[in-house]
């Protein structure tokens, strides 16, 4: 018997007046997640292109793999580095059963790299889908709708802006509160403002930032401690690596924001397959670059002042947070006019958080989250606008 016959047999006991009625979002989930969704949108008045929901999100998705693969490198990379000159032969830990005897914790291994780097990564991602989907399938019973696949994105792109150090349980809570608070609390996916996987994160932050900031929760090495570059800049000291080192992502930071390469080519993919906005890529990078740019040339004891606008780029979740987070099509803004604006926005208040406070060095998810409590807005003008154009034209 075929998958697809076995799905189609057991339909019957899901669907309504089944014995497990209650649990059809739950197998509704896997047979599109599967197959093509049984009913597609048909009315011409609401046809936009050939994309279903779950193609665009399982495409956003497979992208997000690019830089999570090569986060878990270097995560892996930096961690051996590290062990080796400490003289730690061994992981300590659940993880040493996996570890321990399968890799040699060379750094210049690369399968040793990713293997220990998704130790770490890949629990964390399990912990997170699994907490994420439970509460996503318990307000669609509830609500008596299907689930949607959008959780697929928001699980991944909340996994990788976590430090790999985190304790499982408390990325659960992360995940929880932001499918709740960020989403389904304002009626599930296409009705929340808010990103739910920068929810989630902004609330562990505040919550718990011993575990979100500082030396200690960079490397996935018990007792090493390693700041990111974008924290040493705070304080004054030297970035510590090269600019080229930082663009290809060998530095120390959450699992899926170190690479810039990586990040590059899953927006250009997110690009040509017209998923993603580049007007909000774009306009995010333009208010990024002229930001720092000012910042460069106002006399200042705050060492910020002197980032340029290449290094805002590379370092910290900048790169990742505009391609990934601020084009986020339910939470940014929908004209085209105002995804500029939006970019904008983001860009400028990324920088101005980063300089003018550098007892918060990151910004970017600030800015975001900012940038989507003003999205109705900007949209609302840039109608407006165009309103008043057309009557005046006659």
């Amino acid at each position: 018997m075929s998958l697809r016959s076995f799905m189609d047999d057991i339909a019957p006991k899901f669907e309504k007046g089944g014995k497990l009625e209650w649990l059809y979002p739950a197998y509704e989930a896997i047979d599109t997640a599967l197959y093509t969704p049984g009913k597609v949108t048909g009315g011409a008045a609401h046809v936009r292109d050939g994309l279903d929901l779950k193609r665009i999100m399982m495409t956003v998705w497979f992208c997000a793999w690019i830089p999570a693969l090569a986060g878990s490198y270097v995560l892996g990379a930096n961690a051996n580095e590290a062990m080796q000159a400490a003289g730690i032969t061994a992981v300590e830990g659940w993880r040493g059963i996996f570890l321990n005897g399968l890799i040699s914790f060379n750094p210049n291994n690369v399968f040793d790299c990713l293997i220990h780097g998704l130790a770490y990564f890949l629990p964390l991602y399990v912990v997170v889908f699994a907490a994420g989907i439970a509460f996503e399938i318990w307000f669609a019973s509830v609500r008596g709708h299907e689930v949607n696949e959008g959780f697929f994105v928001t699980s991944i792109l909340f996994t990788l802006t976590l430090p790999p150090s985190i304790p499982l349980w408390m990325a659960a809570v992360g995940i929880i509160f932001g499918v709740v608070i960020g989403k389904e609390v304002f009626g599930g996916t296409g009705k929340n403002f808010l990103n739910p996987a920068l929810t989630g994160r902004a609330f562990l932050y505040f919550a718990y930032p011993a575990s979100m900031s500082g030396d200690a929760v960079w490397l996935a090495v018990d007792g090493v401690t390693q700041a990111t570059p974008l924290g040493n800049a705070a304080v004054g000291l030297e970035y510590g690596v090269e600019w080229s080192q930082a663009f290809i992502g060998a530095i120390p930071g959450s699992i899926g924001e170190t690479s810039t390469l990586a990040i590059l080519v899953a927006a250009i993919i997110l690009c040509l397959t017209r998923i993603a906005s580049y007007r909000v890529m774009l306009g995010t990078l333009v208010g990024m670059a002229a930001t720092a740019t000012l910042f460069n040339l106002i006399p200042s004891t705050n060492p910020m002042f002197t980032m340029s606008w290449s290094w805002h780029l590379v370092l910290g979740g900048f790169a990742f947070g505009a391609v990934f987070m601020a084009t986020d099509p339910v939470s940014a803004a929908m004209t085209n006019t105002g995804r500029w604006l939006y970019g904008i926005l983001i860009g400028f208040m990324c920088v101005l958080i980063r300089v003018v406070n550098p007892a918060f060095p990151e910004g970017m998810m600030l800015a975001i989250l900012f940038g989507n409590l003003f999205a109705p807005l900007i949209d609302h003008f840039v109608v407006q606008s165009n309103i008043k154009r057309r009557m005046a034209r006659g």
